[in-house]
């Protein structure tokens, strides 16, 4: 059976964890609340992609993991849980007070699935090519604060992690996951607007030389970290240079435009813009961007990004 387990501690590796550091469940100056829940930074290739997990696992820095298995496995479909949503795996779980390496997510691949938009009732096999029986491992530091409720979000980015292995034969897809995991009162959000028309007509003129090439689609908003960043396709080959987030946009039936979120971001400056050309994410593509634009995300905040194309 094709499971990703984990080897850990169990629930006793808890209370072991929580007697060492100096106390027990009822006293919060060693113990505080975690909850963890998923999301996912947006997709247009797919129709569906349900993920089954069966439980959690996280590294103190000093001690050993602590593993939780889920009473009943949680098949999500990580579509659903875009532009802000999320679905929960933990909730409000005491844990030991203190610094933590690493969280480890478990999966059961028998019964993940992969559904393609040209044929959305056909289930396609998952495969993760660094062994099932290391579960999904993210290396990324977190603190649970002493008596407080510590609520973190991990973003799957399906865009990123699932990946087509044309022709390998192990599995229809494989999953090479891109996680990224924030605090939620450290992130914010970047909302805005798309005029694809505009953009449509523009790109399919031929008045001059340099006319642009045409659009594939109503287009993507990408997101770079850092202000005025260096744009460039998704290629998850690439070691360095991948935005961040590469987000569909929607039509939107009371302006007439097309709309995005891009959400879950930690506060900092961001690096913005549209391109409507096809992007593969196993190979270097050229696309031509539209709108680039350095946007500041404050904590809490939603804040709205200028409308593309920008006003001359």
């Amino acid at each position: 059976m094709n499971n990703a387990l984990i080897k850990g501690f169990g629930i006793t590796a808890l209370a072991a964890a929580v007697a060492a550091c100096g106390g027990s469940g009822s006293d919060d100056t060693a113990t505080g609340t975690a909850s963890f829940d998923v999301t996912d930074a947006p997709t247009m290739e797919l129709a569906k992609v349900e993920i089954t997990f069966t439980g959690l696992s996280v590294k103190p820095a000093d001690g050993e993991a602590i593993e939780f298995t889920f009473d009943e496995a949680k098949t999500l479909d990580l579509l659903t849980l875009q532009g802000g949503d999320s679905a929960p795996l933990l909730e409000d779980q005491e844990l030991p007070a203190g610094e933590y390496e690493w969280i480890r997510l478990t999966l059961d691949l028998d019964n993940s699935f992969v559904y393609e938009t040209e044929n959305p009732d056909a289930p396609l096999t998952l495969f993760v090519p660094s062994g099932a029986q290391t579960g999904l491992k993210l290396v990324s530091g977190f603190t649970i604060a002493q008596g407080g409720e510590n609520n973190f979000t991990i973003d799957f980015d399906v865009r990123k992690s699932i990946v087509n292995p044309q022709g390998k034969g192990v599995a229809d897809y494989f999953l090479k996951p891109a996680l990224r995991l924030v605090d939620n009162l450290e992130v914010g959000s970047i909302t805005g607007q798309v005029d694809y028309a505009t953009i449509n007509q523009a790109r399919g003129s031929d008045d001059t030389e340099d006319a642009l090439a045409d659009c594939d689609y109503e287009g993507s908003v990408y997101v770079f970290e850092g202000a005025d960043a260096e744009l460039s396709d998704l290629n998850v080959n690439n070691e360095e240079g991948n935005p961040l987030m590469v987000v569909p946009v929607e039509p939107d039936s009371e302006s007439g435009l097309y709309s995005y979120k891009a959400a879950f971001l930690t506060e900092g400056n961001y690096t913005v813009a549209y391109s409507c050309q096809l992007d593969d994410n196993e190979q270097d593509d050229t696309l031509e961007f539209d709108g680039k634009q350095t946007v500041a995300v404050e904590a809490g905040v939603e804040t709205e990004a200028e409308t593309i194309p920008l006003a001359q």
